[in-house]
């Protein structure tokens, strides 16, 4: 039997439409004669992220375009695979237009999507959550069906899509925040149902994060800490002890670049995003802010990272940083962020920002 790839050109329109007629009518009755007023964003249950990402967003995507290795650990405590890190990860587009009612498109923006090639290769969907809200399993079904349908196939009368595993990260996370979520599809005569895994950042401590290698969660270990903030700010012993161990986190990165666990581009990437995730969430807490910064960083004027872009371009190393740097500047200005967001994102200048953009830009 034949198998047909869907046209990606022309994705299939999927109306919704409601079974109340009579409320329907009454509805575009007063929709006509009523006075027009300024449309506003809806946050109820069908409200999803715009291509307007949070501060948090941009460190995730960073850290994977950037250190992508990193992302296997975090998939093994989730999904309980065995990545040994060696396989290729294929990132997908993280853009996406779902159809709405009426025929339109909505462009969105998905936190992570891609393929891991092992003997059976797995596409995964993960999203990062600081707060749990009534949006996320929409959020995570609209995503995962039209991802399913980028890769559905035809064979025959048959229409085949396979749904990614999926995944959210909470930065918060209360004792009403679940092990598991789930999605239930009820069709004509069946059902199906798939799990949306569930991983709970300030549940590990440091030593955790380490041992199980999950080294993309040390930018956002802060978040543990939030509660206490007042406290710190205020109590320099305290201070002191948070400082403390925050010294020991950057004592342990440190010897993981000596002893080549990680590049020394990895290393500065994980310390410089801990900066720009400290920066947002404390940010009402300057002793809490500046003590974490200055234990991490020292008095740096110009970032290890930002070093490494600038040697790479003069003396030729370091192009494979380099040419990441630029995918991620790219796909930043694809999904709506200025130049100035981009470049501080990247901690490159911003004219080198300009000219990737420029080099990206289609020619007629």
């Amino acid at each position: 039997m034949k198998r047909h790839k869907l046209p990606q050109k022309a994705k299939p329109h999927t109306n919704f439409p409601k079974t109340n007629k009579k409320t329907d009518l009454r509805q575009k009755e007063e929709q006509d004669t009523a006075p027009k007023k300024k449309k506003r964003r809806k946050t109820g249950t069908g409200s999803v992220k715009r291509s307007q990402g949070t501060p948090y967003d941009d460190v995730f995507r960073t850290l994977l375009n950037d250190c992508t290795p990193m992302i296997l650990p975090i998939v093994n405590e989730m999904f309980g695979t065995s990545y040994t890190g060696d396989e290729t990860i294929d990132f997908h587009p993280d853009q996406h237009f779902l159809n709405q009612q009426g025929g339109k498109q909505e462009k969105r923006i998905t936190d992570s999507s891609f393929t891991v090639a092992d003997a059976v290769p797995r596409h995964y969907l993960l999203e990062l959550q600081s707060t749990s809200d009534s949006s996320m399993l929409v959020r995570i079904f609209e995503y995962s069906t039209q991802i399913a349908l980028d890769s559905g196939e035809i064979t025959g009368s048959t229409l085949h899509v396979s749904i990614p595993d999926c995944g959210i990260l909470f930065l918060r996370s209360t004792r009403n925040t679940p092990e598991r979520m789930k999605i239930r599809i009820d069709t004509p005569g069946d059902s199906a149902a798939f799990d949306v895994q569930v991983l709970k950042t300030q549940q590990y401590t440091i030593d955790e994060i380490f041992d199980k290698k999950l080294l993309m969660l040390i930018p956002f270990y802060i978040f543990s800490h939030e509660k206490d903030f007042p406290e710190y700010n205020t109590n320099e012993e305290k201070l002191e002890e948070l400082k403390t161990e925050y010294s020991t986190i950057a004592d342990r990165l440190r010897h993981l670049k000596e002893t080549g666990q990680i590049t020394e581009y990895q290393h500065r990437m994980i310390i410089d995003m801990s900066g720009k995730v400290l920066k947002n969430i404390a940010a009402k807490y300057d002793n809490v802010r500046e003590g974490i910064e200055e234990t991490m960083t020292g008095r740096i004027i110009e970032t290890e990272a930002s070093r490494i872009y600038h040697e790479g371009e003069k003396h030729g190393e370091k192009r494979g940083e380099i040419r990441k740097s630029r995918r991620t500047a790219i796909r930043l200005h694809n999904r709506g962020d200025n130049l100035e967001e981009i470049a501080d994102i990247l901690e490159v200048d911003i004219r080198q920002v300009r000219k990737w953009i420029r080099k990206a830009a289609p020619t007629d």
